[in-house]
């Protein structure tokens, strides 16, 4: 069974047919909204919604351990995590859909680690690649099976939010490297490791970043939008078909 996290503008996933909610308890404080169980393509699916249902949680605001480790402790073996970002590479324009490959933490204040407190032990998650091959290349073949325009890999950077970046700093993040931009990768990506869940991201871009594009602050495009969670819907339905 695998998890997906839905991020914003996904509270539910319409291609998912629901048996049933659980709410689960954990150590770290309550996850964002119960747990939703259902199939999706004949394959037994678990979904949480990381801003909740009605979207209230500010990025900094979730609970990134509490909805991991209620995942796992669910039994899941997997997670694709869908994310909204803005596009910073000239190819990741709106409406693109792209399975990142590497990551870079420019949020704060965030709880991290599993790893933590004076009784517990310190450890050194590997992470060098943050997301399951595998996994990834389960979501890579589900987009090339829909026909989807779809980009195979990019550098995810993660800000701290809510607010937008200014242009300056999506200047900064492309200097170091980064394609796309959101603000809840992390610390999710590193928490599943930590679980060793395996992890893969897949990212809807719904906006040219700050100071990129053709136009000269970040615009949303509804029309684009709705085409692109069908989409989406239809990738991870190829997905789990598959």
């Amino acid at each position: 069974m695998l998890a997906i996290i839905g991020g914003s503008g996904l509270a539910q996933l319409p291609v998912l047919e629901v048996t049933h909610r659980q709410v689960v308890r954990t150590p770290y404080g309550d996850p964002s909204c119960a747990l939703t169980y259902g199939k999706l393509a004949g394959q037994n699916v678990v979904f949480i919604a990381r801003h909740g249902y009605g979207h209230s949680l500010a990025p900094h605001e979730i609970n990134y351990r509490a909805n991991l480790w209620a995942l796992h402790n669910q039994g899941v073996k997997g997670v694709i995590a869908i994310g909204t970002v803005g596009g910073i590479r000239p190819d990741m324009a709106p409406g693109r859909l792209v399975v990142p490959h590497d990551i870079i933490d420019y949020s704060w204040g965030r709880k991290h680690t599993y790893f933590e407190g004076p009784e517990r032990p310190v450890v050194h998650a590997e992470f060098t690649s943050p997301y399951d091959h595998a996994l990834r290349q389960r979501l890579l073949d589900a987009i090339k099976a829909t026909g989807i325009s779809g980009v195979r890999d990019g550098v995810y950077a993660c800000t701290q939010g809510p607010r937008l970046e200014s242009a300056a700093e999506i200047l900064k993040l492309e200097r170091d490297g980064a394609d796309i931009v959101g603000m809840t990768g992390m610390p999710e990506a590193a928490l599943a490791r930590e679980l060793a869940l395996p992890y893969a991201h897949l990212c809807l871009v719904s906006n040219w970043a700050a100071g990129k594009g053709r136009q000269t602050q970040v615009e949303f495009d509804p029309a684009v939008a709705a085409k692109s969670v069908e989409a989406l819907m239809r990738t991870l339905e190829a997905c789990f078909a598959g």
